[in-house]
């Protein structure tokens, strides 16, 4: 049997032994959750499933749609023998939602959240040479309150919420460390000062080892040091570039520099090795512009929801997340807002090496619905901790050039601190405080209530171009359009920062939607293909042309079930002259015209 999804799963940061675990799996839904009393822990599963594929999508061999309060999955295999006298880790990339795993009969780990990925030793449980037998419970009850971003509470897709997503969705492997063994960098790029700062975790602290990171280009080293490994637990080295070898990484124009990165025994010996890559580029704000390298650059987004008609929320292939970045970049964007959802890692070492522009979110609608009074009332705590889970995995990805934890947190303003103003502003304050080097937005549209947030949005789906112009001339004298709930303030005020409109457009287009067919988009569709054309290049113009804007964000890229306001289909067919959508936005905007 082939092995579906077999790439390297972690990309950024990779070692030459590994076992890749999808594929085949024992499987059995428990909707009573009451499988641990039954023995599922112990006894074969009835059906079979094929990993990574969610048991709701057709790629699982599954393909069950309606509620499952919780799933069980079952897997024996071999440890290689050749990893003798290595820790074992397994790894799962992501499980949705509550996670229970057991290895020989042993709970070996637990982990709470549906889109970070999560690691169990296996040491002194699974031995080389020797049989392991690996047992996941997942629960997802959907009566409980838990962030689970574009999932329908509903049993069938409504509105803009579809097919859920249950149980273990991305890759599962296996992986042989040493004892002392190297954890996952923080690449943190300098373009002023030509340098790395790599700053390198260990998981032992032990006499007499060290750290050698070697930087190199196509042309071999560039620069190489080492320093004691011995008395910190995240030693830093700094890595610098002569000019002449500079070369930055910039918007569809990206150079990846290779990082060899060593610990080193008392002797010399390496113990550890693993190789890594960085993208030399700056973010910084100057008045209302977002600039790259020093340059402004218009952030011409598409919302990419990342959902796939037989993966669900699993891309089918490699290819098809590389393509989906293709398609967009072929109809004149240069980025994309990932939208509720955290994607794949292997998507954004795409974007990394197609210099790809991405927004980073935190897929936090589901909690209890969204808004205006629930919101976020119970699962805080979880959600800032899911967060901060998302933001260390990605720290170093070059193509990812702000944050946003939240979007659309309809609640309305008044005089009593909510749990929604503690929840966004410590969602805030964690991506700060991990990642003081790019920008974060509070929320996307709605309810700002981080006064100091380094953007200011809003989400503006007005049909009419004219109309939709207007509304937004007031930014550059600090009175833009706000997102109100009726009549009633939801925001603290504008001040000044950049701001764009993260979401518009939507233009409902699907002329071979049928009478009664679930078929929707933004306002009243266009009558012919001409006016859609029409109505998109005024919209982007109106954007483009207005000084006061940094970027801005249409949706979407692809009709996601009955959401058919696509640039292309579901199956990512085009839907229109995509050199025409990439001329009418690949004008300069008003804001790259600006001299320093």
């Amino acid at each position: 049997m082939i092995i579906p999804r077999s790439e390297y799963p972690r990309p950024q940061f990779t070692r030459p032994e590994w076992l890749c675990l999808n594929g085949e799996w024992q499987f059995e839904i428990d909707h009573g959750d009451s499988g641990l009393e039954r023995g599922l822990l112990e006894r074969p599963l009835r059906d079979k499933i094929i990993v990574p594929f969610c048991p709701e999508s057709s790629l699982s061999g599954i393909g069950y749609t309606d509620f499952m309060k919780a799933v069980w999955y079952r897997r024996s295999l071999t440890i290689p023998s050749e990893w003798a006298g290595k820790r074992i880790l397994l790894h799962f990339q992501a499980v949705d939602y509550d996670t229970t795993v057991w290895v020989n009969g042993k709970e070996v780990g637990r982990h709470r959240g549906g889109f970070s990925p999560f690691t169990c030793d296996l040491s002194g449980i699974a031995e080389p040479g020797k049989e392991a037998v690996i047992v996941l419970r997942a629960r997802d009850d959907h009566d409980q309150p838990q962030p689970r971003g574009k999932q329908s509470p509903r049993y069938a897709n409504f509105s803009c919420l579809y097919t859920r997503t249950t149980g273990i969705w991305q890759m599962v492997w296996l992986e042989p460390v040493p004892e002392v063994y190297l954890l996952r960098p923080h690449i943190t790029p300098d373009v002023a000062n030509r340098q790395f700062h790599v700053e390198q975790p260990i998981s032992n602290n032990v006499a007499g080892t060290r750290l050698r990171i070697t930087l190199r280009d196509e042309q071999g080293i560039v620069d190489k040091k080492e320093c004691s490994a011995e008395y910190d637990f995240s030693p830093m080295l700094t890595l610098t570039i002569p000019s002449e070898r500079v070369r930055l990484w910039e918007p569809e124009n990206a150079f990846l520099y290779d990082l060899d990165i060593q610990l080193l025994g008392r002797n010399g010996e390496i113990i550890d090795h693993a190789v890594s890559y960085a993208g030399l580029r700056s973010i910084a704000i100057e008045g209302k512009a977002i600039k790259i390298n020093g340059k402004p650059v218009f952030q011409r987004l598409v919302l990419d929801q990342g959902f796939y008609p037989d993966g669900i929320l699993t891309a089918p292939s490699d290819d098809a997340l590389r393509r989906d970045i293709e398609l967009s970049l072929q109809a004149g964007f240069n980025g994309a807002r990932l939208h509720q959802k955290v994607f794949e890692e292997r998507f954004l070492y795409h974007a990394d090496r197609l210099g790809y522009l991405v927004w980073g979110e935190f897929p936090d609608w589901g909690c209890s619905g969204f808004g205006p009074e629930t919101d976020h009332q119970k699962p805080g705590a979880t959600y800032i901790t899911q967060w901060l889970e998302v933001i260390q995995r990605d720290y170093s990805h070059p193509s990812i050039i702000g944050w946003c934890p939240m979007n659309e947190t309809w609640q309305v303003l008044t005089d009593r601190i909510t749990v929604l103003d503690d929840v966004m502003r410590g969602m805030f304050l964690a991506a700060k405080a991990l990642d003081p080097t790019r920008p974060v937005l509070d929320t996307s549209g709605y309810s700002h209530r981080v006064p100091e947030t380094d953007v200011y949005d809003c989400h503006d789906y007005d049909q009419n171009v004219e109309t939709f112009k207007a509304r937004h001339q007031g930014v550059g004298e600090g009175k833009p359009f706000y997102n109100q709930w009726g009549d009633k303030p939801i925001s603290y005020p504008y001040r000044c920062q950049p701001f764009f409109v993260s979401e518009f457009g939507g233009i409902w287009w699907n002329p071979d939607a049928k009478p009664g067919e679930d078929s929707w988009g933004y306002g009243e569709r266009p009558k012919t293909i001409e006016e859609f054309y029409t109505r998109f290049e005024g919209m982007c113009n109106a954007l483009l042309e207005n000084p006061a804007m940094f970027g801005y964000c249409y949706t979407q890229l692809t009709d996601v079930f009955q959401e058919q306001n696509g640039i292309y289909k579901f199956d990512r067919m085009a839907k229109f002259d995509i050199n025409r959508l990439w001329k009418i936005q690949r004008q300069p905007a008003a804001i790259e015209k600006q001299t320093p």
